[in-house]
């Protein structure tokens, strides 16, 4: 099933919010991206029914494998496409990692490939 915008931006919302306090619930979410319970609710729904997510106990949300792999690889092009904004063009952080969450659902592999291996080239020349 091919995730629309929205939901990467949930199972990417969802991979960070676990990794910062341990647990995920809807609410979490819904602070986190400014959207009211409802709506997150219903995208929960439907990212539930793709199988990327799990709800557990006590409401916690949990990604599937397949919810873990896509939002470690939206993750993954988010803070590569915006250290690449910061490292070429000079573009100030907090407007690169905003740039960058929009690029990052339609940039093609292709670029993300060539992003990355610019990316890593320049790490590798820093140490």
């Amino acid at each position: 099933m091919k995730l629309q915008e929205s939901g990467e931006n949930y199972l990417e919302t969802i991979l960070l919010l676990r990794q910062r306090q341990g647990h995920v619930r809807s609410i979490d979410v819904a602070t986190e991206l400014g959207f009211s319970k409802p709506s997150i609710s219903r995208a929960i729904g439907i990212l539930k029914s793709a199988g990327y997510v799990q709800v557990g106990e006590g409401g916690n949300i949990l990604l599937t494998e397949s919810g873990q792999q896509k939002a470690e690889a939206v993750y993954e092009r988010h803070r590569l496409i915006s250290r690449y904004l910061v490292l070429t063009l000079g573009v100030p952080a907090e407007i690169a990692d905003a740039d960058a969450c929009r690029i990052e659902h339609i940039i093609s592999q292709e670029s993300f490939d060539q992003i990355k291996a610019f990316v890593a080239r320049q790490d590798g020349e820093g140490h």
